[in-house]
């Protein structure tokens, strides 16, 4: 990474604005006589871990593509009688229980907290720097599945009214082989592929997603960053230098990266995440688990796992060495889940497949794409494979990635014929999956196949309407037909929905540039650029739109309005920057 502008990027959004510009006024919070805001205790109310878990009514299955946007997709979506604890409380009420013993809302951390719109800004500005890093992983059948498990999460957090603070959250992977996941400001989570190749069931990933959203949700790193503030302002820079500290040695959590970087001003009881807080994001996350149809014994049974292997092992698991795994907690949630009613879990199809391609993605050379395909073999012919269509699935992507594709094809064939097989035995209905049509679609692309390429990208898009991946593939395809005016209306549709995701306005400027448009090509890069902190080049572009002869009088108009906010906004970042 580019140390010393992503350090600059950092520093600039605490001080751009005095020290009381992040706080927001207390919300009413209780606090006892003689106690100070700042002394307040982490858990207000009875959280005994003795108390059963109260579940919400069946959750429906999350539909692939849910994705942080302009809008909040979880905000209104629990239960019934709207959001923010405006339901009913009598004891018949479900949802009582929860409020009452469980978990209450802390959700505005009281006096001095960071906001969450400045919060947010913040981890906009880290998640800049991260996704220029190679490391980034930027594909998104991943992303899909990891954003439509946390969808399903917060789903469970509305219904149990858990958290007054719901961001978009916003889930990504990194290429890092260490098991591992981070929280950052924002409601950015970070998952490493080999958290995900170290899962053993949906569940499992779904118990470490629902740990880091407790985080977010209790509002953990608003208040270790307040906590520095209230320190002296001098504080707040040292946070700053931790987060910068923390991702670029790759310590995968926010807490310890805080640690790391301003010890001069803070001892850890005030800026780690604490015991209390762990065990907090602890019972939170066994709520949206469980209150979401998954496994509640995933919790124990996954920090068992990681318990053990930092016992056999010389180096300790990432995750373990950022969130100690106490016996206490671990205790904790065996009692929890002991006492959780029995529902059968549902796992998802795409576990396996992503965690596949995950396997395949952690890689980088092609003889490593060759030693995974050997192991995927190896655990088939040794019956030692989790899901056997999903390890075929994993060889042929292994094979497209290594250009040998009538091998992916039969590999692909085997793992769709393994899929189904399998549904029948268990007496399911037919099975479908976005990971196994759009392998078939980018098998064909690549072979040349276009007219076949073409037929399953309007087929997978189709099928799955609301799929990302689906549709990022269905833009290549046409892109690679030459059918440039098809990809640039499908384009332009996702950057009106989506306008926050710098790939679609690509698209739209590749496709633009492909039909002549060159006033739309410009317009498209220059969001595109700014999305990624390019001003500069952002500004370039639309200065170059502008002064195209063909311009007519209201595009010059809205061109020159788009080019003042710009100017504006790469002058206030410069101004952050030097002072």
């Amino acid at each position: 990474m580019h140390t010393k502008r992503f350090l600059a990027a950092l520093l600039s959004v605490a001080l751009a604005m005095p020290p009381g510009a992040f706080a927001q006024s207390t919300g009413g919070a209780a606090v006892a006589p003689g106690t100070s805001s700042s002394e307040a205790p982490l858990v207000s109310g009875s959280s005994d871990a003795s108390a059963d878990p109260i579940l919400p009514p069946d959750i429906a299955r999350g539909v692939f593509g849910t994705y942080g946007g302009a809008q909040s997709r979880f905000s209104n979506g629990g239960g019934n009688g709207g959001g923010g604890g405006g339901g009913k409380t009598g004891s018949t009420d479900w949802r009582a229980p929860i409020v009452a013993q469980q978990l209450p809302d802390l959700g505005s951390g009281g006096a001095g907290s960071l906001t969450p719109q400045a919060e947010r800004k913040l981890g906009e500005r880290v998640m800049r720097e991260i996704r220029r890093d190679p490391d980034y992983l930027d594909d998104w059948l991943v992303r899909d599945y990891l954003n439509s498990v946390a969808a399903k999460l917060a789903a469970a957090a509305s219904a149990l009214y858990i958290g007054g603070y719901r961001p978009d959250f916003e889930l990504f992977a990194v290429r890092d082989a260490q098991i591992n996941a981070f929280s950052l400001p924002g409601g950015f989570i970070g998952v490493n592929t080999g958290l995900i190749e170290a899962t053993q069931t949906e569940s499992e990933l779904a118990s470490v997603l629902g740990h880091e959203m407790g985080h977010v949700l209790q509002r953990h790193i608003s208040r270790m960053i307040s906590n520095g503030e209230r320190s002296g302002y001098a504080a707040l820079v040292g946070v700053l230098f931790g987060v910068l500290a923390g991702i670029l040695a790759r310590s995968g959590d926010l807490g310890s990266a805080i640690a790391l970087g301003s010890e001069a001003y803070a001892v850890d009881s005030q800026l780690r995440f604490s015991r209390s807080a762990e065990q907090e994001a602890d019972r939170v996350g066994f709520l949206l688990l469980a209150g979401a149809g998954y496994d509640p014994y995933a919790m124990p049974a996954f920090f068992h796992r990681l318990d053990r292997a930092a016992m056999n092992e010389n180096g300790i698991p990432a995750y373990a060495r950022t969130h100690p795994l106490t016996g206490e907690r671990i205790a904790d949630m065996e009692d929890r889940a002991r006492r959780a009613p029995y529902r059968q879990p549902h796992q998802d199809p795409e576990y396996g497949f992503v965690r596949a391609r995950a396997r395949l993605l952690q890689d980088h050379a092609r003889n490593e794409y060759a030693d995974e395909i050997s192991r995927l073999r190896s655990e088939i012919d040794d019956r030692t494979a989790l899901n056997v269509a999903a390890n075929w699935y994993g060889i042929a992507y292994g094979q497209l990635l290594l250009e040998r594709y009538d091998d992916a094809a039969a590999s692909l064939a085997n793992a769709r014929a393994t899929f189904v097989s399998g549904a029948r035995a268990e007496g399911e209905p037919e099975r479908d999956s976005p990971s196994l049509d759009l392998l078939a679609t980018d098998i064909a692309r690549r072979a040349g196949h276009v007219d076949e390429a073409a037929r399953l990208a309007e087929f997978a898009q189709k099928r799955w309407p609301q799929s990302n991946a689906a549709i990022d593939m269905h833009i290549q395809t046409l892109l690679t037909l030459h059918r440039f005016t098809d990809a640039q209306a499908l384009a332009k549709k996702e950057t009106q929905a989506h306008p926050d995701q710098p790939a679609w306005w690509l698209y739209l400027a590749q496709a633009s540039a492909g039909s002549g448009d060159a006033l739309t090509q410009h317009r498209a890069m220059a969001e595109k650029f700014a999305l990624e902190g390019a001003w500069p080049s952002a500004i370039r572009q639309l200065k170059d739109a502008r002064d195209l002869k063909t311009i007519g009088y209201y595009d010059l108009a809205t061109v020159d309005a788009r080019l003042h906010e710009m100017e504006s906004r790469y002058k206030e970042e410069r101004l952050d920057e030097k002072g």
